[in-house]
């Protein structure tokens, strides 16, 4: 029963992200692609309604015990490139998740625990 020993050719090759076809570029893009989805960033000019959020943010994050280290999106193209004209406005792995206001601790919670699970 030599049949039974055998792998098809297609469970053998990787189950990595490319395809078995790893290359320094790939991984490299692959990594940052990953570091791009799981980030939270700060929209904002750096105003004091944005240093709020983003205190809010992390009083948030130690109360859930996450280690995400946060950004903060001063420049105005990269803020419009997320499609946001009113700031503050926090994004959670890549998704505008709020706009125009300044949460409070809980509120950013309650918006994480919906979107990381």
């Amino acid at each position: 029963m030599w049949l039974f020993g055998r792998k098809n050719k297609k469970e053998e090759t990787s189950a990595c992200c490319c395809g078995g076809n790893c290359n320094a570029e790939s991984m490299t893009k692959a990594e940052q692609a990953e570091k791009e989805r799981a980030s939270i960033k700060i929209l904002g000019s750096g105003c004091e309604k944005c240093n709020q959020l983003e205190a809010a943010t992390k009083v948030a994050l130690e109360q859930l015990n996450m280690d995400t280290s946060i950004d903060h999106i001063t420049d105005f193209t990269q803020i419009a490139a997320y499609g946001v004209m009113t700031t503050p406005a926090l994004v959670i792995d890549g998704k505008v998740v709020s706009y125009g206001k300044v949460l409070k601790a809980d509120e950013v919670i309650k918006i994480l625990q919906k979107v990381r699970g």
